[in-house]
């Protein structure tokens, strides 16, 4: 049997690429691999020893269609046709992503969020996403009977689902670093990875960029893309560029084994508190996106809180994961101490109308791939093929409404 494709990693910067990716997260490799397809050679440097290592590996790996706005839901289903033909897509045979299709459910124990849910379905049928059903809280507990008898309706989309997010990343480097594999590769298009290679100047010469200067050499390039994710501000900021980011820390619990969660539930989701979980491993991934979190600096490594933890463990909480599933109660009584269970931390880039920043800004060949506002995993793939077709000239600038530059409009948002 043939070795799987390796990522081609080099300690040493080359002298010259088509485009410097910045960030060796899912969005930077994202990038690697639609810019190799396009026949661009790019260098990506991330400034951690591997790829995938700072707020990638955080998420729960989610994706789904249900979204507050049109260009996201586009962005997502373009990232999700491609999950699902990934193998093909790359040319990496056999790649597995642990993809699944577990289905997305929100659930409203209040007739305001009830209400609320079904404005949002019927924009979204209006946008074209014509397979969410509205559920009343019998209709959903005639599925899932663990669901508690408070549910008063439900919002779900059995294509909704979730992945391994480090074999993605993973991936997309291994198809950038091979693509000869690429069925509908352009051109000679190659990506070189290099690690521990921090950016410390973008050198800008007569209004364009010129060169990326890291802690591993300089690399002369006409173009730029920014995609570091919470530290996006401030790698621009390296070329002049002032953009609004607010880095906003989201924690994790994961919890590896717990026979009480039901192995075919889908991403369960409080629409009150925006409390959710999801099965993984033998257990579940746990998060709580408060709302009240306050924005911060960029922060590597992210700090973590064990006591936030408690407040979807403990039934008495206010955003307990028990309001929805009562199956957490007994998970409680029966001895939450006794269970192991550890948390993650990273940062949601939060743009001010929570969509991404993709496209050109400031000097000629700065082009930004960030502000994914928790999305980044699911509208990822589109996002990046995006910004390099506007690099390639292959999509007309005045045709982008997700350049960094647009005018900030107010909308209803969803939960999540």
């Amino acid at each position: 049997m043939a070795a799987p494709p390796t990522v081609r990693f080099t300690d040493a910067t080359p002298p010259t690429a088509d485009v410097v990716i910045v960030g060796g997260g899912v969005i930077g490799c994202a990038t690697a691999f639609f810019a190799a397809r396009a026949g661009l050679r790019a260098v990506v440097l991330e400034r951690h020893a591997a790829l995938g290592t700072l707020t990638t590996p955080v998420s729960t790996g989610a994706f789904r269609l249900q979204f507050d706005n049109p260009e996201e839901i586009a962005m997502v289903r373009e990232g999700v046709e491609l999950f699902d033909a990934f193998a093909d897509r790359t040319g990496l045979t056999g790649w597995d992503l642990g993809l699944r299709h577990g289905g997305y459910l929100f659930c409203s124990l209040t007739d305001e969020t009830v209400e609320r849910a079904g404005r949002l379905v019927e924009r979204q049928r209006a946008w074209g996403l014509t397979d969410v059903e509205l559920l009343s809280g019998d209709e959903a507990r005639a599925r899932w009977p663990w669901l508690a008898p408070e549910v008063r309706g439900a919002r779900y989309r059995a294509g909704d689902g979730w992945l391994d997010v480090k074999r993605l990343t993973t991936g997309y480097a291994a198809a950038a670093s091979n693509p000869d594999r690429i069925p509908d590769r352009v051109g000679d298009g190659s990506a070189t990875f290099v690690t521990r290679a921090g950016v410390h100047a973008i050198d800008v010469e007569g209004e364009r960029v010129v060169r990326v200067v890291s802690s591993r050499g300089a690399v002369a390039a006409p173009a730029v893309i920014v995609a570091t994710g919470p530290f996006t501000a401030q790698v621009a900021a390296l070329a002049g560029v002032h953009i609004e980011v607010r880095p906003t820390r989201r924690q994790k619990l994961v919890i590896p084994e717990l026979p009480a969660i039901p192995p075919d539930a889908p991403m369960t989701i409080d629409e009150e508190t925006a409390a959710h979980w999801r099965p993984a491993m033998g257990g579940c991934l746990a998060l709580f996106t408060e709302a009240g979190t306050l924005p911060s600096e960029p922060h590597d490594p992210v700090p973590i809180d064990p006591d936030w933890a408690y407040g979807l463990l403990d039934p008495s909480s206010a955003h307990a994961l028990a309001r929805v599933a009562p199956f957490w109660r007994e998970v409680w009584a029966g001895g939450a101490a006794s269970v192991h269970w550890f948390l993650q931390a990273g940062q949601y880039e939060l743009t001010p109308d929570r969509r991404p920043y993709l496209g050109p800004i400031g000097p000629q060949g700065l082009f930004l791939n960030g502000g994914y506002s928790g999305h980044g995993i699911m509208a990822g793939a589109g996002g990046s093929r995006r910004v390099v077709d506007l690099l390639t000239g292959a999509t007309d600038p005045a045709d982008n409404p997700l350049r960094p530059d647009r005018p900030i409009t107010d909308r209803e948002h969803d939960i999540l």
